[in-house]
């Protein structure tokens, strides 16, 4: 009887600390209409960001960055990527083995252009910032690639 009180007691407390968790990353989620985010971002970034384009191949300012710090959504300024597991994947494009968080970064399945692949979006504002796929190095196996006008940078101090 103990132990079945003990894991109710338990259960419980795990549950109530992800509905206070869930709260709070929707407390700071990033809601803004199409016809706002087009008055607060370029063009470019709009294109990219919100109509889920992509830039070309070795043309962006961060797929050669070599800088430390963290990586932020060009949007809403959200804390993505470190430059600890950013890597050069010789696609063209910023490349990470790992979001700073799992949660930082929403999945969505991308049927366009008549392939199947995981479309990466920011998790505050669901922003567009590129692809997911297996392909990357060790320890995850994955390559977060990203488009680099979806990023913005902070320089570590």
């Amino acid at each position: 009887m103990r132990y079945f009180t003990a894991l109710i007691i338990i259960l419980i407390i795990t549950l109530y600390g992800q509905e206070k968790q869930d709260k709070e990353t929707m407390a700071k989620k990033v809601t803004k209409s199409e016809s706002e985010w087009a008055t607060c971002l370029m063009p470019d970034e709009y294109r990219v960001l919100r109509e889920k384009g992509t830039e070309m191949a070795f043309t962006g300012k961060y797929f050669n960055h070599k800088d430390d710090g963290t990586y932020i959504c060009a949007a809403c300024d959200y804390e993505l990527f470190s430059s600890n597991t950013k890597y050069d994947s010789g696609t063209g494009w910023p490349s990470f083995y790992a979001a700073l968080d799992k949660d930082r970064v929403l999945e969505k399945t991308d049927n366009a252009l008549g392939m199947i692949r995981t479309e990466i979006l920011c998790a505050r504002c669901e922003s567009h910032l590129g692809h997911l796929f297996p392909d990357g190095p060790r320890p995850s196996g994955l390559r977060y690639c990203v488009n680099s006008i979806s990023l913005d940078f902070k320089k570590a101090e």
